[in-house]
């Protein structure tokens, strides 16, 4: 059996041919699997659960088929879809985890992130999460007529748009650090927990990188980003493999 891994699909109604590729992957892939993991990201954006999109319903119904022949599917809230709540998990018949997680992976721990809070070297945006994530703040955008947090969100995405790519064209070097992980906090979480394994999206940048923590042999899987194609992480008993679908 196979325990799937995906995040940051940025799923909504612009990008259909992704959105349909979410399905294929789901019908053909997940629903054979023996569990499967959403690590953030799954919309490019999320005002909350009454949102009446069509592609949030369509990616309820393929999630709920999925759970309902029997495999698990459990998600963590991203940057972009972090008002995903109880009403839409049960909807979806998936489960929330906390970020960081660990479970459990034929016999082995391993730590489930997004992967927004490795990245500290961002102070602004480690601000703004924090904010964000305030119950307070939370209960105060929620209550707020949807119109205007379909607003605040599409005002929200075209800022973040200008600020990177006015970093990408000032100082690249600055942009491709600040939008990667810190190394010190990967090593800080792994030692936290005492796992050799650390598994997160957010970066868009795939790969497997091993490293030492604490003279201990650990890695870092990332996950890759489905805005031009699919990836997915394939973990089996005896091995694991990342892949563009």
């Amino acid at each position: 059996m196979t325990t799937l891994f995906i995040s940051d699909l940025h799923l909504d109604t612009e990008r259909p041919a992704v959105t349909e590729l979410f399905g294929t992957f789901m019908q053909a892939e997940a629903g054979r699997a023996e569990a499967l993991y959403i690590l953030g990201d799954l919309f490019e954006a999320w005002v909350g659960d009454d949102d009446p999109s069509e592609t949030g319903a369509f990616v309820a119904a393929r999630i709920r088929e999925v759970a309902d022949a029997g495999v698990p599917v459990f998600f963590i809230r991203g940057n972009r879809d972090f008002l995903v709540g109880d009403a839409f998990a049960r909807r979806a018949g998936m489960r929330i985890l906390p970020d960081p997680a660990v479970v459990m992976l034929y016999g082995k721990p391993a730590i489930l992130m997004h992967g927004d809070l490795l990245c500290t070297g961002d102070v602004a945006y480690q601000a703004f999460r924090a904010q964000t994530r305030n119950p307070a703040w939370q209960a105060q955008f929620l209550a707020q007529p949807l119109a205007a947090r379909l607003a605040f969100a599409a005002q929200a995405r075209a800022a973040s748009a200008a600020h990177q790519g006015g970093m990408k064209q000032n100082d690249k070097a600055q942009f491709e650090t600040l939008t990667d992980v810190t190394p010190a906090t990967v090593d800080a979480t792994l030692a936290q927990f005492g796992i050799d394994t650390l598994i997160h999206g957010h970066t868009h940048r795939p790969a497997v990188h091993p490293l030492s923590v604490n003279d201990r042999a650990c890695r870092r899987i990332v996950l890759g980003d489905w805005y031009h194609q699919g990836s997915v992480l394939r973990v089996e008993q005896d091995g694991m493999t990342l892949e563009a679908l």
